[in-house]
């Protein structure tokens, strides 16, 4: 049957590009077959070499033949049946109202083949491998699936628990609540300044550094005057070192600058946020193009992050905690990569979640938390210092670090606070990076009240809060608060969490 066939007409089979996908990821295995070869070269039979390679290769094709041949799916009125395996069949059935979330991801090479790979999250226990995935099939039948289930799910709406009324989304027409265009790419790109991209540089000049005419490092002022000593201008580039200098510099800050906006731009292209009925769907990426939904019922908080830098001009990044993990690869989701408050707060509303007002108070954690700065800075003092003394220069670099790390655990310990906003606790940490995680009550399902030899003498109290999904920002926690006000506020958030 054709794998661009409308669901609900009976059995159908993955896309015959399946088994390009298939040839592909003989690469990697073909690795795992090399210490084989090498050891039947090392016997002496080289001969055997070439073919037990096409032997392997020829037999890894007729396994995953056997895969695509022996795997196929069906769409019902209200589920999907899944049947696989060649020697031990497995027949799933998946109910709609068990999924969770349908995506869809199309890499560079499904995009030209007009196909994607479609997953259901069902939320059942076990992690990612209880869930099940179409690898490939046609982009419209995909989006056809998609449809179908999103609408099966729908019907109910009016009857679904512990969804907030003001969460709730009328029927109708998706609406869009944030995007973003190649003019905010660039900006979000210059302000993700990263280095990443210097590895990549130096391995591929030490990879082909016996091609090129001469030996070069691009941040070597001394190869910039070798270079121009070809144009003959290394006269006046060795009176003026100073240009030498400025290249590499400016070379520097290009990288970094370039890497930055690629990054931004491969990886939020066309990015558009729009609401559903039940979920806010995120849309996103150039070569590989995701589609993700975030059901709103299973958001646990909110995630503001922003930089010393870039709050300076109002940008800040808003990700979601959800019980639903971020196509495998994020905890928490993305829902808007670079944007202004005012932009976030629709987002905010669609959720239930605000942000604190302005004239709020907050409370600070104690000074103490910079303690282990300060340990890790007097460790590195006594390295350093026993370097010296045995006639070692480079211990002033551990002695002027040292130095840096006690500041920076002094600056950040006044970084350190939090509000209880009645039906929701804000905590917010962080001076180079600033976090603020917004957390209502009824998310929390249990705190941890810690104290130790060091928080209990200054009657001190560390909470520690759990919350279902897990951040990939760090546990939620308020340290070093005086235990009486801990152990009120953990009282009332449970309490609260019990009457939601």
């Amino acid at each position: 049957m054709s794998e661009d066939a409308v669901p609900g007409t009976g059995w159908q089979r993955l896309h015959p590009a399946t088994l390009a996908f298939a040839i592909v990821r003989l690469g990697p295995r073909t690795l795992n077959f090399l210490p084989a070869l090498a050891a039947i070269g090392i016997a002496g039979k080289w001969v055997y070499v070439a073919p037990a390679l096409l032997l392997f290769l020829l037999v890894s094709l007729v396994i995953a033949w056997l895969h695509w041949l022996r795997f196929r799916f069906a769409v019902g009125a209200d589920e999907i049946v899944i049947e696989s395996g060649v020697l031990s069949r497995q027949h799933r059935t998946i109910p709609f109202d068990r999924i969770q979330d349908v995506s869809v991801e199309q890499g560079l090479v499904a995009r030209a083949l007009g196909i994607a790979k479609v997953g259901f999250e069902t939320g059942a226990g076990g992690g990612k491998e209880n869930d099940a995935h179409l690898d490939a099939i046609g982009l419209d039948a995909a989006q056809a699936l998609r449809t179908t289930i999103r609408a099966h799910r729908s019907e109910p709406l009016s009857a679904a628990a512990n969804v907030p009324e003001a969460a709730s989304a009328p029927s109708g027409e998706d609406r869009l609540l944030f995007a973003m265009g190649p003019r905010r790419l660039l900006i979000a790109g210059l302000f993700n300044f990263s280095l990443a991209a210097l590895a990549v540089v130096g391995a591929g000049m030490q990879f082909f550094d016996g091609l090129l005419p001469f030996d070069f490092n691009i941040f070597n002022p001394m190869d910039w005057i070798d270079v121009a000593e070809g144009y003959g201008l290394d006269t006046w580039l060795v009176a003026h070192r100073w240009v030498a200098g400025i290249g590499a510099a400016i070379s520097l800050l290009f990288i970094g600058f370039a890497s930055g906006i690629a990054t931004m731009v491969f990886a939020n292209w066309n990015f558009r946020l729009t609401r559903e009925p039940r979920a806010l769907r995120r849309t996103r990426g150039l070569t590989t193009r995701t589609d993700v939904a975030v059901p709103v019922k299973r958001i646990q908080a909110a995630i503001l992050v922003t930089g010393w830098f870039r709050k300076r001009f109002g940008w800040h990044e808003l990700r979601l905690q959800s019980l639903a993990t971020d196509g495998e690869k994020e905890k928490d989701h993305q829902v808007v990569p670079f944007g202004r408050l005012d932009e976030i707060d629709p987002v905010l509303d669609e959720i239930a979640i605000r942000r604190p007002d302005a004239g709020i108070p907050w409370q600070h954690s104690h000074r103490i938390v910079a303690l282990g700065g300060f340990v890790g800075a007097t460790c590195a003092a006594l390295g350093g210092s026993t370097a010296i003394a045995f006639g070692q220069p480079i211990g002033w670099l551990a002695v002027i670090a040292a130095a840096l790390i006690g500041l920076f655990a002094m600056i950040g310990s006044r970084f350190h606070h939090w509000s209880d906003l009645g039906d929701m606790v804000a905590i917010r940490r962080g001076f180079w990076k600033p976090k603020t995680t917004l957390l209502p009550h009824a998310s929390v399902q249990s705190i941890d009240l810690k104290t130790d030899f060091i928080l209990r003498p200054f009657g001190l109290a560390t909470l520690i809060f759990g919350v279902p999904g897990g951040s990939s920002l760090a546990s939620h926690e308020i340290p070093a608060i005086p235990v009486d006000i801990a152990r009120d506020l953990r009282a009332r958030i449970l309490a609260g969490g019990a009457c939601a």
